[in-house]
């Protein structure tokens, strides 16, 4: 019975495109909400949260991201990982994610940040065991979840969107200057350095132009966030997690 429940929810979905990009990326969201409105609680003073109540909220955030993601996986035929198999457009995939990477930590953070940047220290766990287990989630939501919600709903749906309303008809890597232009503001505006943001969204977006691929924007993304979550481990600079 429960099975025959979930195949009638993704069959509604199927039916529904855009719900099916966008939901996890919502949920998403969703979970950054409750953070930030936990802050905002603690600032007014109406009840208390520590940094360190509020990275649990982490872990439950890329899980069902991630359970969503596969619930909904036949829904995204656009990602076709065999693409991955092209040489020239993986190396090419892989070197736009360091360009990325480096550009990232090395711009200037005086200008072009939405609000201070929280960041993530594990060092604030007492336990060791506990405090790599959360590294692990976060690692694992960098580089696994967030690159497959984000590329499945900016590159593949939102940047579709704008262009025509049954984007599914829109191929993939089609180029217009709104849709560039709206989708790398708004992909900025999503992090707290939204230069950054904006730039790393003109790189992938870019790298969807040539490629016409999901699938190696999802690599590139996921190589960007490897070398930052390497970055950041490595020298404690928790303001870019």
């Amino acid at each position: 019975m429960q099975k025959n429940s979930f195949k009638s929810v993704q069959t509604k979905l199927s039916n529904k495109p855009a719900l099916s990009r966008a939901l996890p990326f919502l949920l998403f969201m969703a979970f950054i909400g409750l953070e930030e409105l936990g802050r905002a609680l603690r600032n007014w003073q109406v009840i208390y949260f520590d940094d360190v109540d509020l990275y649990w909220l982490y872990p439950p955030k890329a899980i069902l991201t991630g359970l969503v993601l596969i619930f909904l996986w036949r829904q995204y035929s656009e990602v076709k990982w065999r693409e991955l198999f092209s040489g020239a457009h993986t190396s090419i995939s892989c070197l736009c994610g360091v360009v990325v990477f480096i550009l990232w930590i090395n711009m200037n953070w005086a200008f072009g940040t939405t609000a201070t940047p929280q960041g993530f220290d594990p060092g604030l766990f007492e336990d060791n065991g506990i405090r790599w287990l959360m590294i692990a989630c976060r690692v694992a939501g960098a580089v696994l979840v967030v690159p497959v919600m984000e590329e499945i709903f900016w590159r593949s749906f939102l940047l579709r969107y704008i262009i025509a309303s049954d984007f599914t008809k829109v191929p993939i890597g089609q180029f217009t200057i709104v849709s560039f232009t709206v989708v790398v503001a708004l992909f900025g505006l999503e992090h707290n350095y939204f230069l950054a943001g904006m730039m790393a969204g003109a790189f992938f977006n870019l790298l969807l132009y040539y490629t016409k691929s999901i699938a190696q924007c999802i690599l590139s993304h996921a190589v960007a966030n490897l070398c930052l979550a390497y970055y950041v481990l490595t020298t404690g600079y928790w303001h870019f997690w």
